[in-house]
């Protein structure tokens, strides 16, 4: 009997702990799911607030804003779900839903206007941040955040903006190629702004006017480098006469 009672009490003591270590096992689960979690929210809101923090260099509509803000509080909601405890995160998410509700009043329009920075890196930091943009708008309409009827008007406006910025930095640096007599370079340079203004689906007055330009410049430079050859053909013709000259002029006698 007591044999009995002793080998019950091992299989239950053996019982309760394999149901402790699984439980423990779930919790540490648990845990590592929700850390793996907070770290994407906290990447997706350094994302977010970094697109917001440079969005001086690129003219962002309200909507625009009002998404991105949106974003940021959803993102800071779903972290204060994860971690309750967080104050900073609750601090954060009201002064973002308080910026939100400043933003929902604000109906000034803006321009497309945008001034070219002229360090290499901040102007390929400025498309990367347009390409992102477009990458968050529909991210954002595939969560059913933002309406059809915004997302195509938005990427329409942000295309344009990057053929914009692509297009006046290659003539651009067409112009002071031309202005440092290099004109293999500028006609390099007009090309690919001709190539991009052809190419684009977006046939409105700005891509218009500037392909003629561009192909104005070209025939220019196309002028410019026959002149040049011509007078490079002239100066060494000129160079062989004079050869040919000393060559068979009658020698002096001393």
């Amino acid at each position: 009997m007591l044999l009995t009672l002793i080998i019950t009490l091992v299989i239950a003591l053996v019982v309760i702990a394999v149901i402790v270590n699984a439980i423990q096992q779930h919790k540490e689960r648990l845990a590592t799911l929700r850390r793996a979690e907070f770290s994407k929210l906290r990447t997706i809101l350094e994302d977010t607030e970094e697109l917001l923090v440079n969005s001086p260099n690129v003219p962002m509509s309200p909507g625009m804003s009002q998404m991105l803000l949106r974003r940021t509080a959803l993102t800071l909601k779903a972290m204060v779900e994860l971690e309750s405890s967080a104050r900073d995160i609750k601090q954060r998410l009201e002064e973002t839903e308080k910026r939100l509700a400043d933003t929902n009043s604000d109906t000034n329009s803006m321009s497309d206007a945008v001034a070219l920075p002229d360090n290499d890196q901040q102007l390929i930091g400025m498309i990367k941040g347009i390409k992102k943009l477009r990458t968050v708008l529909r991210a954002e309409h595939a969560r059913g955040n933002v309406d059809t009827q915004m997302v195509i008007q938005e990427d329409k406006r942000l295309e344009i903006l990057q053929l914009k910025i692509n297009v006046e930095s290659q003539i651009k640096r067409g112009i002071q190629a031309r202005t440092n007599n290099m004109l293999g370079s500028a006609r390099q340079y007009y090309e690919k702004a001709l190539t991009a203004l052809s190419n684009t689906p977006h046939q409105d007055d700005y891509s218009t006017t500037r392909k003629s330009e561009v192909i104005q410049a070209l025939q220019d430079i196309a002028s410019e480098l026959k002149e040049g050859n011509m007078r490079d053909r002239e100066k060494k013709e000129e160079k062989e006469n004079k050869d040919l000259d000393e060559l068979f002029a009658p020698k002096r006698k001393w």
